[in-house]
């Protein structure tokens, strides 16, 4: 079992920028890809972004991100602290929607939308 859990969602003007994270237990941190997806209202929970880990023999992480967040929004890894992040800049009114956190072994179950889940934050962009 895998317990996420979101902080650093709040109100934030367009053009703003806020960081959100998520703290996990119960596995090995480090071994876990991790991801953010989001839901707004009246419409399903689309893909963010996702980060993977450190295999043996190679030290960098892959990341994978949604065409509408590329070069506004960076997902990275504490391992240290067991957190994920994701720093959002140029937010946009679109943007408003629960932010969730999400955990496997594998970055394609993740970014597939399976694996464990959190309870989400909410980031509302005013225009």
């Amino acid at each position: 079992q895998v317990q996420l859990v979101e902080s650093g969602g709040g109100l934030v003007q367009a053009g703003g920028s806020l960081r959100l994270s998520c703290a996990a237990s119960g596995r090995t941190f480090s071994r876990l890809a991790m991801g953010w997806f989001r839901q707004a209202p009246g419409k399903e929970r689309e893909f963010v972004a996702a980060i993977g880990w450190s295999g043996i023999g190679w030290s960098g992480v892959d990341t994978n991100y949604a065409d509408s967040v590329k070069g506004r929004f960076t997902i990275s890894r504490d391992n240290a602290k067991n957190t994920v992040y994701l720093r959002m800049n140029s937010l946009k009114p679109e943007d408003t929607a629960v932010y969730y956190c999400a955990a496997d072994p594998s970055i394609a179950v993740v970014r597939d939308g399976h694996g464990y889940w959190g309870q989400g934050t909410q980031v509302t962009v005013s225009s």
